[in-house]
């Protein structure tokens, strides 16, 4: 939250693909790296939160410009989007916990490799 806060805080003087492609780029590494515990709430939070912010930074942007006009022309479908780049959906990252490994992990009770020469 604290990054992302960051890069909205940045300035509105770059085009909002920019700011999309900054923000992008922090949310996918962090849900890469976290999507192996128990963090889908915290994704969907994430998700609202990143949200919220990219549309305070567009109503910072464009202060003259109504709400409505707003969300024509950045939020198709209310989700942040300028041409190509959209905001990414950390919500929609699936969480996989306790991947089978089969016999990969050795116990105790298995006996040692014997090596043969």
């Amino acid at each position: 939250m604290a990054k992302v806060k960051t890069i909205a805080r940045q300035g509105t003087n770059q085009p909002l693909a920019e700011l999309l492609r900054q923000i992008n780029a922090v949310l996918r590494g962090w849900t890469s790296y976290f999507r192996h515990g128990v963090s889908k709430a915290t994704f969907s939070f994430l998700h609202q939160y990143t949200w919220e912010r990219v549309t305070r930074w567009l109503r910072r942007k464009h202060r003259r410009i109504t709400w409505k006009k707003l969300k024509r022309r950045y939020l198709p479908g209310w989700w942040p989007t300028d041409g190509e780049t959209a905001l990414f959906n950390a919500g929609a990252v699936p969480v996989t916990r306790y991947r089978y490994r089969g016999t990969k992990i050795p116990t105790p009770w298995t006996p040692a490799p014997v090596a043969t020469s």
